[in-house]
């Protein structure tokens, strides 16, 4: 059967098929610039990360100085402030990155080429753990509050987990296109409800002589069980922190944007990074007007630093209920940054060789398919590992994100140094004040978080290095051992026997043994005898010589040997093995051409009742280490009963699987 046949047998007749229906239509490699975006469906597809920390970073800080009671509110302001201080140095930084390094990559292209490609295997390994992360703490974030809302929803956790999580992989294999605008709705209705709340709520303050009313007041502030020290400050900070993460999102996926990319990625990221302070700040300055601090996580009286604010704000209406959607809608939906960001920089990888190249390839809608699917089984094991409770995963959060910054900085320090330019010692400089800084922040976080669980992290990113490292020593290796720098080696003394399987004179032994024919003259049948033989003895050597040898001398052919071997314990490969090596053995200058007759069958539930004969027989040659053994499969497909009408009908039993 030809290729468009099949082909054409898979689409219904309206000329769509189910998987046209599920990943859209095939894009062809001219039609990429159909899939890049302009700056909001760029905020949409990158910035979900950074934009949603606004809803759990300063709920995390405030968790951590609950001992402080009412004080811990006043600490927060401080706190985000240098968070944000941090936040736009680092984004500056990434500007610089975008421009200098064009194709994307982000960290890991910077370190790699600045500071060698250790450094920037380190850069990778805590960039994927961080994309990562950020899938299964970001669904996990999502469904836990989905869960909160509607508390009968709770037993269905993790199965609400992870079919967000196909939902999620499912949309990014359609194309960054499509992703960019299925989130642009729930992107601006979520930056457009928490800016009014911040207009509003400062309205009120303002109107109110800086001491407001809540309409619904928050929960009680806990009692003061602790003071205030340096320790809790630098806790509290390096949870915080996780409000940084999402940021190199944009500098890993420059060609996402549409010409100029340069110019639309650096306008998105400034748009990220300037909605995220804003609402970081905002929410800490409501929070201490209106006194609303961290309830227990996981607790009975749960509620959300958001939720407080927006029942203090505006009361229980429907303002409250259409923000809180968007925001549980954006918690659910952040992980998309790292689909977006995760296959980049497999591909970055798998170009240099330090993942299987098959991450290179684009799919039917031109995306990294194979890094959206690892990432997606990846960011499964974990939830199910974790329960879908984001309190397992959160000590782990943040220390990817941290590294990759400190390393992509110190990265740029050396690329204005080699590469002067006007301005370049102010760029310089930012950049080194970013890497200390950030630098600094990262040892504050391993240690603020390295007995809760923080250690994972500080072990998996070597591990993800030794893993890039063996890949890249096996393509070496592989290099080493198949480049060849001689000419074409001849040798006229050279001879082919082609050896055909058969287990009787049906479609599928024609088949094959004429495509031998046409390799050689010296060819050999052979038919494995067993005591489970469904061929009466004696048969096949009747039918070989009416059938196959009398054709033969007619066209004046050399006719194929057909020869039968014992197989006394019933077995079907080694007798066939060890044929072949007798021939091997006759002649050092000979090559054996194993023509393998191969019974096809379109549906897999009626293919397994003609047994994987064939397959079993061309796995153990190939593996049998012997390097003058070629092995060819030759196909014979079984017609269904619409396509064989018009057709002289095949007799009785025929075909059979091949031995």
């Amino acid at each position: 059967m030809t290729e468009p046949t099949r082909a054409s047998s898979t689409r219904r007749r309206d000329g769509w098929s189910w998987t046209d229906l599920l990943l859209g239509r095939p894009l062809t490699s001219a039609q990429a610039s159909h899939e890049q975006v302009g700056v909001l469906a760029g905020v949409a597809l990158l910035g979900l990360d950074a934009l949603s920390s606004a809803a759990y970073g300063p709920e995390a800080a405030l968790t951590v100085l609950r001992p402080l009671g009412g004080g811990g509110v006043g600490v927060l302001l401080p706190i985000t402030l240098s968070i944000v201080g941090l936040l736009v140095v680092v984004a500056t930084s990434y500007r610089q990155t975008i421009a200098a390094y064009p194709r994307g990559g982000g960290a890991y292209t910077v370190a790699r080429e600045n500071l060698g490609r250790p450094v920037g295997l380190l850069a990778a390994s805590a960039l994927l753990l961080d994309y990562l992360l950020n899938v299964a703490v970001g669904i996990s974030a999502g469904v836990g509050a989905i869960t909160s809302a509607f508390p009968a929803l709770r037993p269905h956790t993790l199965g609400l987990a992870l079919g967000l999580l196909g939902l999620l992989t499912l949309v990014n294999l359609r194309g960054a296109r499509e992703a960019g605008a299925l989130f642009l709705l729930p992107t601006a209705l979520f930056i457009g409800s928490l800016v009014a709340l911040l207009a509003m709520g400062t309205f009120r303050a303002v109107a109110a002589g800086g001491a407001p009313v809540p309409v619904v007041a928050p929960p009680a502030l806990p009692p003061v069980s602790s003071g205030l020290g340096v320790w809790l400050i630098l806790r509290a900070f390096a949870s915080g922190c996780t409000a940084m993460t999402g940021v190199e999102a944009v500098s890993n996926a420059v060609p996402v944007f549409r010409a100029p990319s340069v110019r639309r990625a650096r306008v998105t990221l400034s748009l990220i990074i300037l909605v995220l302070v804003v609402l970081l700040v905002g929410v800490a300055v409501l929070c201490r007007l209106y006194g609303v601090g961290a309830t227990v996580p996981e607790g009975p009286g749960y509620q959300s630093v958001l939720s407080q604010l927006l029942a203090a704000v505006t009361g229980r209406g429907v303002f409250y209920y259409v923000a809180m959607t968007s925001i549980l809608g954006v918690l659910a939906l952040s992980a998309n940054t790292s689909f977006a960001g995760f296959p980049r920089v497999c591909w970055l990888l798998a170009m240099d060789r330090y993942l299987p190249v098959a991450f290179v390839h684009r799919g039917r809608r031109l995306a990294y398919s194979r890094g959206i699917l690892l990432l997606a089984v990846l960011a499964g094991a974990l939830i199910v590992a974790s329960g879908a409770v984001t309190d397992r995963l959160i000590p782990l959060f943040a220390i990817g994100a941290l590294l990759a910054f400190t390393l992509s900085q110190a990265g740029m320090v050396v690329y204005w140094t080699r590469h002067p330019s006007e301005g370049w010692r102010w760029r310089r400089a930012l950049n080194g004040l970013g890497a200390t800084l950030t630098g600094v922040a990262l040892a504050i976080v391993c240690v603020a978080k390295f007995t809760h669980g923080g250690w994972a992290a500080v072990v998996l990113i070597p591990l993800g290095v030794l893993l890039f490292s063996r890949v890249h020593a096996a393509y070496l290796r592989m290099r080493r051992q198949t480049g060849l720098s001689r000419p074409l080696r001849l040798d006229t003394r050279e001879s082919l026997v082609a050896v055909v399987p058969v287990s009787r004179w049906s479609h599928a032994s024609e088949t094959a043994l004429r495509f031998a024919l046409g390799l050689c003259q010296d060819v050999r049948a052979v038919h494995v005898c067993t005591d489970d033989d469904d061929v009466v003895p004696g048969t096949l050597s009747r039918e070989w010589a009416r059938f196959v040898e009398e054709p033969a001398v007619r066209a004046r052919l050399h006719a194929p040997r057909l020869e039968e071997l014992p197989s006394p314990y019933r077995g079907l490969v080694q007798p066939l093995l060890d044929y072949v090596d007798t021939l091997l053995a006759e002649d050092d200058h000979r090559t054996v051409a194993v023509v393998l007759p191969e019974l096809l069958e379109r549906q897999w539930y009626r293919a397994v009742m003609y047994g994987r004969r064939a397959e079993l027989l061309r796995s153990t040659l190939l593996l049998s280490g012997a390097r003058r053994v070629v092995v060819i499969s030759v196909p014979w497909y079984l017609r269904s009963d619409l396509e064989t009408r018009g057709h002289a009908p095949l007799e009785p039993g025929a075909p059979s699987a091949p031995h």
